[in-house]
């Protein structure tokens, strides 16, 4: 298994042109439930290409990008570059480098399962000033409710290398990983999300995972001819959608 911190290196530009963002509605959350206002100072934690922390900048937010892979984290300074308060560095969840106290809140968007849970919440614990606040973000891709959904997942089943071992589900369903982490009371809450993609879209939004075989790769051939065949079945008007559920897991950490 390629390490997590590098995992994307390749998939940086299919990344940037066919992962989803998150819902605006995630600002309106994270104000009622954890008093996000402007200005605030937010740590995102895997900021990966900015895709979350564009939202919190987009609000008033000042945002310190946090990113171990040197690729993924130069494509977000570079998107995010006319973005006001935005700074990047290098760093982990497990070590950011950031000064303590420094943050009103952590964010992690599409990233807390590639984090190694306790030592995150310590370095959480370390650079959140007192009261602050951390919010888990995923973009839940739906596996079962449409035809062509439930195609794409045989297709990962079929073909990808290692997803069922990386998948996020693996955390989410976990019973004891999340609410050990938060260690107290927090809160979970779901947006619908959505994404619409003709054939070269849905393409690039599958090589973007991480677990999707690349060129060179015993199974690539078959798997993008099994791509063409679900899509041809099950487009309308050329495209077919990307259902999402967008979680969000905000709370304190419980003092231990």
């Amino acid at each position: 298994m390629v390490d997590g911190k590098q995992r994307f290196s390749s998939r940086v530009e299919n990344y940037i042109r066919y992962r989803p963002g998150y819902p605006a509605g995630v600002i309106d959350l994270l104000r009622a439930r954890c008093g996000l206002a402007a200005g605030a100072r937010v740590a995102d934690i895997g900021s990966g290409t900015g895709l979350l922390a564009r939202l919190f900048l987009d609000y008033g937010c000042e945002v310190c990008g946090v990113e171990p892979n040197q690729a993924m984290r130069e494509a977000g300074e570079r998107l995010l570059t006319d973005c006001a308060g935005f700074s990047s560095r290098d760093g982990s969840a497990e070590a950011s480098g950031l000064p303590a106290g420094w943050a009103d809140l952590v964010s992690a968007g599409q990233a807390f399962h590639w984090f190694d849970p306790l030592r995150a919440r310590v370095e959480f614990q370390r650079i959140l000033r007192p009261g602050g606040w951390v919010a888990l973000v995923w973009n839940e891709r739906r596996t079962d409710s449409t035809p062509f959904l439930r195609a794409y997942e045989d297709l990962l089943q079929r073909y990808a290398t290692d997803y069922n071992e990386v998948n996020h589900f693996n955390v989410e369903n976990d019973p004891r990983t999340i609410p050990d982490f938060f260690g107290g009371a927090y809160r979970e809450d779901r947006l619908d999300n959505l994404q619409m993609f003709d054939f070269e879209g849905v393409k690039g939004r599958l090589l973007s995972s991480s677990y999707a075989p690349e060129a060179g790769h015993a199974n690539y051939q078959a798997m993008l001819a099994y791509l063409r065949e679900i899509f041809d079945r099950h487009q309308q008007g050329g495209q077919v959608a990307f259902e999402y559920d967008t979680r969000v897991y905000s709370g304190q950490l419980a003092e231990r």
